[in-house]
């Protein structure tokens, strides 16, 4: 069967522009590839003002699963962890530089307990960061401190090809290298990848992890990763599941 003409020159066009947009992306460089990624996870520039709730099932192996009830306000720095595993409830909360801790509700525990819980404002400052900075990609790889790799490269990873972008930190903001891979059609962010650093802030190859990123759930306006799969770089254990459930 013969395609009407219309047919014909729609189908021309489409393939196109799917070459167009295939060509760009390989020319890109860093800055524009992250600006593209940017403008498909925070189109509306949300994430600077960012203040919402997330819901979040940590599943692992031999393990019991944790759920996480996480508030981030961005413009108040104000961040706020509630984790419930095994009927233990611990409370997490950073607003500013003020730090308060809970145990099952209760400001008030042993010094036994907040070691056995791993409750101590240390913590509480890391898992704040560990929060905004995975949620907030790939908008928090533009934070101050962080050198980008001007080169884009085209490369496979678990059978995908991807756009991979490298990204370290200036000395007293983080040693960790990461490794950011976007989809070459829509700039989705689906994988990230970080290693350790030695002394010489040389990667350590048998180190670190790489997470893999599934569908996408909107949360603050924000397209986020609803599901994260973490596995070690070294030999590809599985490490466990994060879900949004909101």
């Amino acid at each position: 069967m013969t395609l009407p003409l219309f047919l014909k020159a729609t189908q021309f066009l489409l393939i196109l522009l799917l070459l167009v947009s295939a060509s760009q992306a390989q020319n890109m460089n860093a800055e524009q590839l992250l600006e593209a990624a940017i403008q498909h996870h925070d189109p509306h520039q949300r994430w600077q003002n960012f203040n919402d709730t997330l819901i979040i099932e940590m599943t692992a192996p031999k393990q019991s699963p944790r759920k996480s009830t996480v508030a981030i306000n961005i413009g108040l720095d104000y961040f706020y962890l509630q984790a419930q595993r095994n009927n233990i409830n611990t409370t997490y909360i950073v607003d500013k530089n003020e730090c308060e801790l809970m145990l099952n509700g209760k400001i008030s525990f042993n010094e036994t307990e907040a070691k056995l819980n791993n409750l101590n404002c240390d913590r509480a400052y890391m898992l704040k960061n560990y929060y905004t900075y995975l949620y907030g990609l790939p908008m928090k790889a533009k934070d101050p401190g962080a050198i980008i790799q001007n080169s884009v490269l085209k490369t496979t990873f678990k059978g995908k090809e991807y756009l991979r972008l490298k990204v370290s930190y200036n000395e007293g903001v983080g040693d960790d290298v990461w490794f950011f891979y976007f989809n070459p059609k829509t700039f989705a962010l689906e994988v990230y990848q970080f290693f350790k650093t030695d002394k010489n802030r040389n990667i350590i190859k048998e180190s670190g992890e790489y997470i893999l990123l599934f569908q996408e759930t909107e949360i603050g306006g924000i397209k986020m990763p609803k599901i994260r799969r973490w596995y070690y770089n070294k030999d590809d254990k599985y490490l466990g599941t994060d879900t949004l459930l909101n």
